[in-house]
């Protein structure tokens, strides 16, 4: 009886040994993924506030008043501004929104709640060949389409070509933002006695609308930047937009060519339109973080 109550409590003592060194190997495997994940995040940011950081220090200087009401000055002239390429680029972005977002929106609504299984990975394989084509391809593709059949560049062309880098991302963010809507809500809906349709407008589509604004400022984050598309289809202006119909300046391609200048000053004109771009970005950025916050989902 004694050999046995023995044989009992050393196993007992081996069983929570063995817990114990289970527990420690599994925390310092937690602890050695931790580090890691911690290592990356520092690699990752350190690029990002590197950039932030340089193009402020070379572009804070010319941050006044003239370079949001001035045009940009001749070549080897002081002062000026980019109030047309600002103004440009709004047009061009907003072009582009009119053309995508409606298109992306309900597309992602028919994949989400309307289409079979089949349609919906074939069109979803397709969006995702589109979000991986390089952006000169897509510039290229409203020449030929845009500026060719109409014998001039134009804002309209630009907005085009904008619109077929925006649109995947849109696709993409509202049929993800969709899906996070649960599926009792659509049960509680029909319960009720609504149909279908009236489920996807009056309750899936309001309840994903944070998610969605966050996927549209997203891709106006992502068009405001682009610069070879509209070297092929809105060219560029040294004065105010003219009209849809006509060459339209915009800051990513102010920036390409300012930076190329001999001259000082028009480069340090470019640093500030750069300086404005990443400012865009960042509070697209940030009125995406707010949206994603208002979610009650």
């Amino acid at each position: 009886m004694s050999s046995s109550l023995r044989d009992r409590s050393s196993f007992g003592s081996t069983a929570k040994g063995l817990t114990r060194s289970y527990t420690s190997l599994r925390s310092l495997i937690g602890m050695a993924m931790t580090t890691i994940v911690g290592a990356c995040l520092v690699i990752t940011l350190v690029p990002l506030f590197a950039v932030i950081i340089y193009v402020i220090r070379k572009g804070f200087n010319r941050l006044n008043l003239d370079l949001f009401t001035e045009l940009p000055p001749a070549a080897g002239l002081e002062g000026g501004g980019v109030a047309n390429a600002i103004v440009g680029t709004l047009i061009l972005v907003g072009i582009a929104a009119l053309i995508s977002v409606p298109i992306g929106v309900l597309g992602a609504v028919y994949l989400s709640e309307f289409s079979s299984g089949k349609i919906a990975r074939w069109i979803g394989f397709a969006t995702n060949m589109l979000s991986g084509v390089p952006s000169i391809i897509a510039g290229i593709f409203a020449y030929g389409t845009v500026v060719i059949l109409t014998g001039t560049f134009s804002a309209v062309a630009g907005g085009v070509a904008l619109a077929v880098l925006m649109l995947p991302i849109v696709v993409r963010t509202t049929q993800e933002a969709l899906q996070i809507v649960p599926q009792e809500v659509r049960w509680a809906s029909v319960g009720l006695g609504a149909s279908n349709y009236q489920t996807v407008l009056r309750v899936v589509i309001p309840a994903a609308l944070p998610a969605i604004v966050t996927g549209v400022t997203l891709a106006v984050a992502r068009a405001a930047g682009e610069t070879a598309p509209l070297i092929f289809t809105a060219l560029n202006s040294f004065f105010w937009p003219q009209g849809l119909w006509q060459p339209t300046p915009s800051l990513a391609v102010f920036v390409y060519n300012f930076a190329q200048s001999p001259f000082e000053e028009q480069q340090e004109l470019a640093w500030a339109a750069s300086l404005l771009l990443v400012l865009l970005v960042l509070l697209t950025s940030a009125i995406a973080r707010w949206a994603t916050r208002k979610s009650i989902y």
